[in-house]
């Protein structure tokens, strides 16, 4: 398993990524190539990969994401270490938190 942040990304094997995820559409990348995982609600930072791959969001916003690197990559952030991937199917998770009376995305 991997965390940045507010952000966790646990390795899969290709069998447990669900069927459906290839009748979703891709993510596409944003203006500078990378493929954001997370937006800074605060900041306005991301947690974004670099390099081949693809990302899948089911609907939601709690629902995960999938990625996939071919070739692997790496997780980049403005304020935290940037983290290296191997090559692999991955869920990625954003962490919640309770407030009482609603569940909600940590800010970022």
């Amino acid at each position: 398993m991997y965390r940045q942040g507010d952000v966790l990304i646990v390795p899969v094997a290709p069998d447990a990524v669900p069927g459906t995820v290839a009748q979703l559409a891709r993510r596409p990348r944003d203006a500078r190539g990378r493929l954001v995982l997370a937006l800074g609600e605060v900041t306005g930072h991301a947690h974004a990969v670099l390099g081949p791959g693809e990302l899948v969001r089911e609907g939601g916003p709690f629902a995960p994401a999938w990625l996939h690197l071919p070739e692997g990559g790496r997780v980049v952030h403005e304020e935290h270490a940037a983290i290296t991937l191997p090559s692999g199917w991955f869920r990625v998770v954003r962490q919640r938190e309770y407030t009482p009376g609603a569940v909600r995305m940590v800010a970022d």
